[in-house]
């Protein structure tokens, strides 16, 4: 003869929030400031104007003078330089952080990592070879393939700029 089975345990029962909507008595006071309305799949817009005078945009200062730049904004700043290498950012962005001769050479070079998900910088190697320099090095993983992307800064008064970039171009191969 075989044993009985164990007998099943029955669905658990657990509270579930109204579907109705809510009574006039519960809705919250007028003083109470409303939430935002929740936008799903569609535009925001501001319909505000914009404001007359263009904002400038102030460089970034980073730490006390002499402080080195902490890793979180570095990963920042090599994030953005590689969005702008495979064109999902302009360079725009980030001008008030490089000189002018990196940036024309950041807009000069274009469009030269090719991926189609977003990248994505990885770990910091950080070496500072003299005082007001830091040169960084990020591993930046995009599809099949990771590539390398460094980054000089240097020091000019209490601001921290890039004054070189260095990456590898994507090559597309060859055909007979």
């Amino acid at each position: 003869m075989s044993p009985l089975p164990r007998p099943l345990p029955l669905p658990r029962i657990a509270p579930f929030p109204s579907a109705e909507p809510p009574y006039d008595d519960d809705r919250p006071a007028r003083d109470v400031p409303a939430a935002p309305p929740y936008i799903q799949g569609a535009l925001a817009l501001a319909f505000e104007p914009e404001p007359s005078e263009p904002q400038v945009q102030r460089p970034l200062i980073w730490g006390p003078p002499g402080a080195v730049p902490d890793e979180r904004r570095l990963r920042a700043l090599a994030q953005a330089v590689a969005e702008i290498l495979s064109g999902r950012r302009p360079p725009s962005s980030v001008s008030c952080h490089m000189t002018n001769r990196a940036h024309a050479e950041l807009v000069r070079s274009g469009k030269i990592i090719n991926s189609a998900h977003p990248l994505r910088a990885g770990r910091l190697h950080v070496s500072q070879p003299e005082d007001g320099v830091v040169e960084m090095c990020v591993l930046v993983h995009g599809d099949d393939r990771s590539r390398v992307l460094a980054l000089r800064l240097e020091r000019r008064g209490v601001q921290w700029l890039c004054t070189d970039f260095e990456t590898t171009p994507d090559r597309t191969p060859r055909r007979p």
